[in-house]
């Protein structure tokens, strides 16, 4: 029998598990929602213990009469962070997510120490949980959530994180191998216990928790993942549109020379490792694309559901003059603005939900042309391709609108959920089942959309688009002069 993988994968809202085969292909997937919690404004946490404990049910489900699986691979929501007792394997507080925003002021009063973070990373969300607890560094243990995953597949046995996840905590020197202890001090975290920094594949952990004990061969973030199970491994550019949109590109084995975001807007990360070769790339970021939608349905009552949404936007011709700015956290690539919030533009009395839903789907597209501009900038490469996927990537309108305004040929994955895909096929790979070469040659599409409107209408679509925008920055001036 071929070998598989179980890939699970701790995303923003849900978790999904299912089995990938060496070909890529993925079935029995289980899925379950997450309680995603949002006391304040600006504030999602979750629970460290739900996610573990629907992890560990829906892994054991599809493991039970399962053969030929070989490996496990887990991927997450980056940055999201736990602070734990090591010695009863309690959280002493919520998840704080990567979404979250409570730690901006923070953010801004570390820059007067030489520290410049971003409220999405994991430092001072760290710092923020320690000094909630009342309790001595030195007693807690931090994790992001694919090392508090391991850490309790493993009953407490492997602590260890991995180079795409760690590259994005704010707390990892230059190599991407160590830990920054001299920020850690500034920050007050001096003695907390951290995980080991290990390649993304390889022997990594053993899942005693799980029946037959399985290997754990990869750990890896959501992005580089996604990248991954999209055939990106040795070239290529795709962009996830999920809660965010993120657009990853491989970059080679050369590291950069800081760790700080690029003029362009765009920021270096870790997209894999094996023994001590590292591949790096740099990723841009939309901090709300998804939520938009879901927005309109839970928030806006504006659709019934989410398969109302794309029936409804194509219902009217154009968006009669409308914009909408996706800003709910900040802008992000280019400009990262944590100030800025959400705006619609342009109403009138004629304007109706269709033109306003047709409007957001557009202000996406539009935010997701901005991230690959800005990797056009940070690669000095033109850009002829993208590869899509996540959850708005089934909605046809969305994408080929987005084919349009880039005059670039959008191809959507054959795998919606492309992250899981990837999760998977590195787990193979850590295992030696599939080379990084063969996975690179994995370009399965659902359907691909070629641009339909003229170079110049689109440059000039976009050009006002630019314009919008600048309505929407520095609404919170305060938060807008956060760097990272």
């Amino acid at each position: 029998m071929a070998k598989r993988a179980l890939a699970i994968d701790l995303g923003s809202t849900s978790i999904r598990v299912g089995l990938v085969s060496r070909s890529g292909i993925v079935s029995s997937v289980l899925s379950q929602q997450l309680t995603v919690d949002k006391p304040s404004t600006g504030e999602v946490q979750l629970d460290a213990n739900e996610i573990a404990n629907i992890a560990l049910t829906l892994s054991k489900q599809i493991l039970n009469g399962e053969e030929g699986v070989s490996s496990i691979g887990i991927t997450c929501q980056r940055a999201s962070t736990v602070v734990f007792d090591p010695l009863t394997g309690e959280p002493v507080g919520p998840v704080l997510s990567w979404q979250d925003l409570r730690t901006v002021f923070d953010c801004l009063g570390l820059q007067n120490e030489g520290l410049f973070l971003a409220p999405n990373q994991s430092a001072t969300k760290a710092r923020w949980l320690v000094n909630s607890s009342g309790r001595e560094a030195s007693e807690l243990a931090f994790a992001t959530l694919e090392t508090w995953l391991t850490w309790k597949l493993s009953n407490g046995a492997d602590f260890v994180t991995d180079r795409s996840n760690a590259s994005l905590t704010g707390l990892i020197n230059l190599d991407a191998k160590s830990w920054s202890f001299g920020d850690m001090a500034t920050l007050g975290l001096s003695g907390l216990q951290m995980p080991e920094i290990v390649p993304t594949m390889g022997q990594l952990a053993t899942a005693q928790a799980l029946p037959g004990s399985l290997p754990i061969t990869a750990l890896v973030g959501d992005q580089p993942a996604s990248l991954f199970g999209q055939g990106g491994s040795l070239a290529g550019t795709k962009i996830t549109f999920g809660t965010g949109a993120m657009l990853d590109m491989v970059d080679g084995t050369t590291g950069p020379e800081h760790l700080r975001r690029f003029e362009s807007g765009c920021f270096p990360t870790v997209l894999r490792s094996m023994g001590d070769e590292i591949t790096w790339g740099f990723e841009a970021a939309v901090l709300s694309a998804g939520s938009c939608v879901q927005w309109l349905v839970d928030g806006m009552g504006l659709c019934r559901d989410l398969d109302e949404v794309e029936a409804l936007a194509t219902s009217v011709p154009s968006t009669d003059g409308v914009y909408f700015i996706p800003a709910f956290n900040g802008l992000g690539t280019p400009k990262w603005d944590f100030g800025a919030r959400g705006a619609f533009l342009g109403l009138s009395q004629g304007t109706t939900r269709a033109h306003m839903v047709r409007a957001v789907l557009e202000g996406v597209a539009h935010r997701g042309a901005d991230l690959l501009d800005a990797a056009r900038v940070q690669s000095g490469k033109e850009i002829s391709e993208i590869r899509v996927d996540g959850g708005m990537s089934v909605n046809t309108y969305f994408t080929q609108f987005l084919a349009d305004i880039t005059s670039t040929r959008v191809c959507v994955s054959d795998e919606r959920e492309a992250t899981l895909r990837g999760a998977g096929l590195m787990a193979l790979v850590g295992i030696g089942e599939l080379s990084v070469e063969e996975v690179g040659q994995m370009t399965n599409y659902a359907r691909i959309h070629e641009p339909q409107v003229d170079a110049d209408l689109a440059s000039l679509v976009r050009f006002e688009w630019a314009s919008m925008v600048e309505r929407s920055e520095k609404t919170i001036p305060g938060l807008s002069s956060i760097s990272f």
